[in-house]
């Protein structure tokens, strides 16, 4: 059983950069997709990034071009840094997994195994 534990939320002020991580444990997740959603209050989880076990990667239009995921097996650690934070990227994120050489997906339902969440907030 995989196991997700997010970190590097925070407070920051609109046009800062924060950098979250999302550590695995319990399983090897180097053959897994990864994703990141989030959750605003209030409003329904929305899908943010994801990355495929052979590195490819899909961006949520209301990030695209402000955020990177990359990740690093070695570490088992997927990484989301997001850049120019605006008032409406405040919510709690989520990292996700799923088993299988997949296709990257955009679906948050595609993935089976969440982490906690870690929260993010940005003033403006």
């Amino acid at each position: 059983q995989v196991h997700l534990v997010e970190s590097g939320g925070g407070l920051v002020q609109a046009g800062g950069s924060l950098r979250f991580s999302c550590a695995a444990s319990g399983r090897t997740v180097s053959n897994y997709a990864m994703g990141w959603s989030r959750q605003a209050p209030g409003k329904e989880r929305e899908f943010v990034a994801a990355i495929n076990w052979n590195g490819n990667t899909i961006y949520a239009d209301s990030v695209k071009g402000r955020c990177t995921i990359c990740r690093d097996n070695a570490k088992n650690t997927v990484y989301l840094q997001m850049n120019s934070l605006k008032p409406e990227d405040t919510a709690v994120y989520y990292c996700a997994a799923r088993s299988g050489m997949f296709a990257v997906s955009d679906k948050s339902g595609f993935y089976d195994v969440w982490g906690q969440g870690t929260q993010v907030t940005v003033s403006s």
